[in-house]
């Protein structure tokens, strides 16, 4: 077991070293060479941010949907020309995202900047309190007047990015609050072509939506002679439990606490995985895989599977950001808030506006902070959103006479057969999310605001959560406190979520899995919740 452990260190140490290698910056030896420092490299206004070449490199979250060499991009090399900075982009799948971070972080070998690399509250506290992550307070006051503007038109930007020590150790991905198709991200979509087929009328209840599903696996709606439809798939359990939760009442304060939510009888957190509604919502998703109506795959299957299977026609539900980008398919609607049995009705999927509090984070390893802060503030600012997002007009996008933006036909009806978001792989590389900066409707024209998704989202708006909680932000000690007991509940919870769901353990196990929580700790945890809780209503 020792030379085991040995080995398994000795390899975390090789990966480490590794998987940035060369990745310290040599933006410093560049202004050095010149005989400059990088304040006189540096215009504090306009563009070039700086007037010598600056490298920089980023550890970077890459999606399936993103193209392999962010450099190639549209956005990226037209930036680099304007900026004159030059970033190395290296690209971590999402999939290994947070080991590989975890260990760039912890073995001391990471680069100037950590970008899209979904950096949580705990450890910007952790590494931002031992030096790792710099402050970035004085550097948003004189050098990032976009992002100082919109913390103060949204002042729980501010409350959300700010530590227990006061200070802001990164820049968000920050949705207009206003834009709720982009707060829901991944309705819950059904196939429109085959509730006329049978019949059917949209699904406003559970039952409905239970009784469209069976519908679905008894009949051969793709009309190929086969019992080949798929009722119901995603990429996990995960999504259909956040959408049905509020059929249960459960979910009150959106989808940035999974695990708690705010008790409107008191006011205070409760913990939802263990309350009866949750069992009975667990019980209806069991019923729902049970009868072979949620795809036999749900736990294993990825999203290049997932859409290749919509392609194919098979679906009859699904939780994606839309199945007309990601599988070429126009026959889906989006469903609203569905009632429960006990006349609950809440539209729970609702994420947090600052969806990523980590999304840009600049490390005591670059030496040219101010620089760096210039070249990530270009893209809070309308200018720099709508570039990010649509490009160059005429290339990637045109202008209507109204001042309507709409990609060009290349991209939305590729001559290649591709779909739109493979098309815009090409150009763009803010595909599968948690890019810091700023979406609104106006320049935003991804899966969330073609029309289909706002039509969902007007379905959802009446019954939607309407105080969304914020992240909260744990100090080092309660940090300690939920990365321990907080983890493993947390673990535990979803490890019984699916043996729940999948028959692997009994309902009537339930009390037995409420007991386990509650000697993991649950007290504890829901203590150390409730004092961050307490904390953020009195900023």
């Amino acid at each position: 077991m020792v030379m085991k452990r040995w080995t398994s260190l000795a390899l975390a140490a090789v990966l480490a070293a590794g998987l940035l290698a060369g990745c310290g910056s040599k933006s410093g030896e560049d202004a050095a060479d010149k005989g400059e420092t990088p304040q006189a490299n540096l215009n504090e206004t306009g563009m070039p941010i700086v007037n010598e070449p600056l490298n920089l490199t980023f550890f970077t979250g890459k999606s399936p949907t993103n193209g392999s060499k962010f450099e190639e991009t549209l956005v990226w090399k037209t930036y680099q020309e304007m900026s004159n900075v030059n970033v190395t982009w290296n690209l971590i799948p999402f999939e290994t995202l947070t080991e590989k971070r975890n260990l760039a972080l912890a073995g001391g070998d990471y680069p100037d900047v950590f970008y899209s690399a979904r950096v949580g509250s705990a450890e910007l506290t952790r590494y931002g309190e031992q030096g790792v992550f710099i402050p970035l307070n004085d550097l948003i006051d004189k050098y990032a007047p976009n992002f100082k503007k919109l913390m103060e038109e949204y002042p729980d930007i501010r409350k959300g990015l700010t530590m227990p020590d006061g200070k802001i150790y990164s820049l968000p991905s920050f949705y207009d609050p206003a834009l709720l198709s982009m707060l829901i991200g991944t309705p819950l979509w059904i196939n429109q072509e085959w509730l006329d087929q049978l019949g059917m009328k949209e699904p406003q209840t559970t039952e409905e939506f239970y009784a469209y599903l069976k519908a679905v696996k008894e009949t051969d709606l793709n009309g190929n002679g086969l019992h080949d439809e798929i009722p119901f798939s995603s990429t996990g359990i995960t999504g259909i439990i956040d959408h049905l939760k509020g059929s249960w009442g459960l979910g009150t304060s959106g989808l940035g606490h999974k695990f708690v939510d705010v008790d409107p009888d008191t006011g205070k957190l409760r913990f939802t995985k263990a309350l009866p509604e949750y069992k009975e919502m667990l019980e209806f998703v069991n019923k729902l895989y049970m009868e072979g109506l949620l795809d036999k795959e749900i736990f294993t299957i990825e999203g290049g599977a997932l859409n290749a299977k919509g392609q194919e026609g098979l679906l009859g539900s699904t939780i994606v950001p839309n199945p007309e980008t990601v599988m070429g398919r126009k026959e889906y609607i989006g469903l609203g808030a569905l009632k429960g049995p006990h006349g609950d009705q809440l539209y729970s999927h609702v994420k947090v506006p600052m969806v990523h509090v980590g999304a840009f984070a600049i490390t005591d390893k670059n030496p040219n902070p101010e620089a760096t802060i210039r070249w990530m503030d270009y893209f809070y600012g309308d200018e720099g959103a709508q570039f990010y997002f649509m490009g160059k007009e005429g290339e990637t996008y045109t202008k209507s006479g109204d001042g309507q933006l709409e990609y060009v036909k290349e991209i939305t009806e590729n001559s290649n057969g591709l779909t739109q978001d493979q098309a815009l792989a090409k150009y763009f590389t803010w595909l599968g999310g948690s890019y810091p900066g700023l979406v609104k409707e106006s320049w935003f024209k991804g899966s969330e605001t073609l029309p289909s998704a706002m039509a969902a989202a007007e379905k959802a708006k009446p019954y939607a959560v309407k105080e969304i909680l914020y992240n909260f932000n744990f100090t080092i000690e309660e940090t300690d406190v939920m990365s321990s007991i907080g983890k493993d509940i947390q673990d535990y919870v979803t490890e019984m979520e699916a043996k729940f769901v999948n028959g692997s353990a009994s309902f009537s196990q339930w009390e037995e899995y409420v007991n386990t929580l509650n000697k993991m700790g649950l007290d504890r945890y829901m203590e150390v919740y409730q004092a961050a809780y307490d904390r953020y209503q009195a900023e």
